[in-house]
């Protein structure tokens, strides 16, 4: 007759159940971790990318309306406002009345600046400057954009989210060579909130586009 043999198998102790949940919590908490930091680095450099293509747009347009003007200019004459050099003129006339001789300095605080009196934005579906008063000039919501009334290529501009432009134009020349000739310094700036940063996000660049005077 065979004897049965009950095998006796020691069962974990609470300690050695602790210790297994432990090691578990920690290895999902810094997995999720990661995946976190992934996503929001993901979500920064795509909100960047969209920027910097705003950013591109509004210079582009600028420099359009820019050589309209150039290739055009006749001294002391006017210019539709339906046409790109009217468009051009109706900007320079309301960055002369502002007066502003310095642009804001930019990424010194920890907060975005309120775009300063004289600031504006482009229309760059239809080529067309979007005067001050700035009330079409907002703090950003998610990042900086220039959002539309519609999708259509004519829609007029709804708002201008945490991007605008300041233009700071030059002086008279003392130089008797340059003083029908002048430039002007387009400040377009974007600042927003992202996601994992302590401070906004900064982006701007400078278009500096020569204008003949006379």
């Amino acid at each position: 007759m065979l004897k049965s043999i009950k095998c006796m198998q020691r069962g974990d102790t609470i300690i050695e159940v602790l210790f297994a949940v432990t090691v578990f919590s920690l290895v999902a908490v810094g997995g999720l971790s990661i995946m976190n930091q992934g996503i929001t680095t993901s979500q920064r450099s795509l909100e960047i990318t969209l920027v910097r293509q705003e950013i591109d747009s509004q210079a582009e347009a600028l420099r359009f309306l820019n050589d309209s003007y150039v290739a055009s200019y006749q001294p002391n004459s006017s210019y539709s406002s339906n046409t790109p050099a009217g468009q051009w003129t109706l900007m320079l006339a309301s960055i002369i009345a502002s007066g502003t001789h310095q642009a804001t300095a930019f990424g010194a605080s920890n907060v975005c600046p309120v775009p300063p009196n004289g600031s504006f934005i482009i229309n760059t579906r239809t080529a067309q400057f979007v005067p001050p008063p700035a009330d079409k000039l907002h703090q950003a919501q998610t990042y900086a954009k220039v959002d539309y009334e519609t999708s259509d290529d004519n829609a007029a501009v709804m708002s201008a989210r945490g991007i605008w432009i300041e233009a700071i134009r030059s002086g008279t020349s003392p130089d008797s060579n340059q003083t029908n000739a002048g430039y002007i310094d387009f400040h377009i700036m974007a600042c927003w909130s992202s996601p994992g940063q302590s401070v906004p996000v900064t982006i701007g660049t400078i278009v500096r586009l020569y204008e003949p005077r006379g």
